[in-house]
């Protein structure tokens, strides 16, 4: 084994992201990855050890070793020190048993067959966004005519949020994703969590036909625990798939061969997608707590120590994918982790895909000469590590027919 997994010299790399390289992780993460694919990160004095991992073989097998907790105060975050526990139905930070009986109850409702069964309303709901933006006419915001509204609607779908609110419930979404003001966000938050504690009360109470009314009145939930699940499937579902949709048109526009490819062969859309999920990884970090010693590449991590997992650095490994660095739709990205792995991979991951595979061949082949309205140095990214990476907008224009 390499000995440089065993240097002792703590590392404090930047987790920001090269400019000009919007899409890919941060240039001093991968630089880790190739010199010491877990290594040991600054923290303060007192401060429980706190390690970096970046090799896809690693990453992958904390994710699924019980040894390593998801539970938010297992997790020591060096700017913040410890959270506090997960509020009830956040499936994120809990583990067994208590993840297993959520899941249990979650997992019948997110199988592929069920997923697929929502794309002719995925299709609808994309052909309305495409008629929206053909109406409106270029230049266009792709964000804010095509990509979060997809995802949003399908929510509403899936929740039973009632036509009349729908409006609302987005514009309160939006605010939640990229209000500038901290203080707004917090508001959205707190209006979002009371709305759908109301709404998944009224499931009780009055069913149609959705999943929190199935949840409302086939499981033993709670009514904190139900908003509390209503609130994660939110959270889940929205702002990952959004972000895909507007950075994953923006790496194809800004590569012209890939993007040729996937608009004259539609066919193409499924491997499509796992390349840029792999190519993206938006959900650039993830965090374990270590459970109990264990040693791990070489190293001896300690009961209470913390693991971040570099998801977008690992899937740019190239001890699992060769030339991880370029997007190739052709290439098979099975096996990447934009979805985790293990007892915790994505439950709603079945429909971002079905979501994702709808439309982006469908936004092509509507507007085959789609294009940056701006230099590409223009559109502006999202900056903070600590946020879902994507764009806060994405000008675009096409040639009227």
């Amino acid at each position: 084994m390499s000995n440089t997994y065993y240097r002792d010299e703590p590392v404090s790399p930047s987790f920001d992201r090269a400019p000009a390289c919007p899409f890919d992780p941060a240039p001093e993460v991968t630089a880790l990855r190739a010199e010491q694919p877990i290594a040991r990160l600054a923290v303060p004095e007192g401060a429980p050890g706190v390690w970096l991992v970046t090799g896809y073989g690693l990453v992958r097998q904390i994710l699924a070793d019980p040894r390593f907790s998801s539970r938010y105060e297992t997790q020591y975050y060096p700017l913040m020190g410890y959270l506090p526990p997960a509020p009830p139905g956040d499936l994120t930070g809990m583990d067994a048993p208590e993840h297993t009986r959520f899941r249990k109850m979650l997992t019948g409702k997110f199988t592929v067959r069920r997923m697929n069964l929502l794309t002719e309303r995925v299709t609808e709901i994309t052909r309305e966004r495409l008629d929206a933006m053909e109406r409106q006419g270029p230049p266009a915001d792709l964000v804010e005519v095509f990509a979060r509204p997809i995802p949003a609607l399908m929510i509403c779908e899936l929740l039973g949020v009632p036509y009349e609110d729908r409006e609302q419930f987005q514009t309160s979404t939006r605010t939640l994703s990229d209000a500038p003001d901290p203080d707004a966000q917090y508001a959205a938050f707190i209006d979002l969590g009371k709305y759908l504690q109301t709404l998944a009360l009224d499931k009780r109470a009055n069913p149609t036909d959705d999943l929190l009314s199935d949840l409302a009145t086939g499981s033993d939930l709670t009514d904190e625990e139900l908003g509390g699940v209503a609130a994660f499937l939110l959270g889940a579902g929205l702002d990952t798939t959004a972000h895909m949709l507007a950075l994953g048109t923006f790496a194809l526009l800004r590569n012209p061969a890939q993007l040729a490819a996937l608009r004259d062969d539609p066919d193409l859309a499924a491997g499509a997608v796992e390349e840029l999920l792999r190519h993206l990884s938006i959900a650039g970090n993830g965090m374990r707590g270590v459970l109990e010693d264990v040693e791990l590449g070489g190293r001896q991590l300690k009961a209470g120590d913390t693991v971040i997992l570099a998801i977008n650095a690992a899937n740019r490994d190239p001890a699992k994918f060769a030339d991880p660095d370029v997007l190739d739709l052709g290439r098979s990205a099975a096996g990447h982790l934009a979805f985790g792995h293990g007892v915790h991979q994505c439950l709603g991951q079945q429909l971002a895909r079905v979501e994702m595979r709808v439309a982006f061949p469908a936004l092509l082949t509507r507007f085959p000469t789609l294009r940056l309205a701006v230099p590409a140095e223009e559109v502006p990214v999202r900056t903070d590590p600590s946020q879902i990476h994507g764009v806060r907008s994405l000008p675009v224009t096409w040639d009227r027919g």
